[in-house]
């Protein structure tokens, strides 16, 4: 899964998750990603940094990093900085983020941490080097390309927005 920051022709800016980079390309081109304040479909990547590992604390744990998205065209202004994105969240939101919760809190209490060997540990389980077994840790944004081109299946931890800060 890829998660991309995107902004709308009106300069709404928001987040969606994809399968991979050619998902967002075939749905973006059938006019299927919208922008969800004002459901214009032209809709652009915004700028992206990756996601840095912050050292480690028991029991937290950060997603795979993402990689940087293709700048956006120059007539893109740059996002004020003191603004954040904000939203109200209905009971539904509610309920899926706290099953996001209870899945990431699942993975970390039932998973080995590697820490920075996971691109190595996962490539020996795929390459049947050593037992199969659940594994997290941090791959850089180079370490998640080449395991996903060697086709080792691997998905980031769900991080809500609330854990970030």
């Amino acid at each position: 899964m890829i998660r991309y920051s995107l902004i709308c022709e009106r300069k709404h800016e928001f987040e969606i998750w994809f399968k991979n980079s050619a998902d967002f390309d075939k749905q973006s081109k059938r006019g299927l990603v919208s922008c969800p304040a004002c459901d214009s479909n032209k809709v652009e990547k915004a700028l992206m940094a990756p996601s840095l590992g912050r050292g480690s604390r028991k029991g937290v744990t950060s997603a795979p990093p993402e990689p940087v998205a293709a700048p956006a065209p120059a007539e893109t202004p740059a996002p004020v900085a003191d603004k954040s994105p904000v939203a109200m969240i209905s009971s539904q939101e509610r309920e899926f983020r706290t099953k996001l919760k209870e899945l990431r809190d699942h993975l970390v209490k039932n998973a080995d941490n590697v820490g920075t060997k996971f691109p190595d540990e996962a490539r020996k389980m795929h390459y049947g080097e050593i037992e199969h077994r659940s594994i997290y840790g941090e791959a850089s944004p180079q370490d998640a390309k080449e395991l996903h081109d060697e086709g080792i299946e691997f998905h980031p931890l769900p991080v809500l927005p609330e854990e970030r800060n």
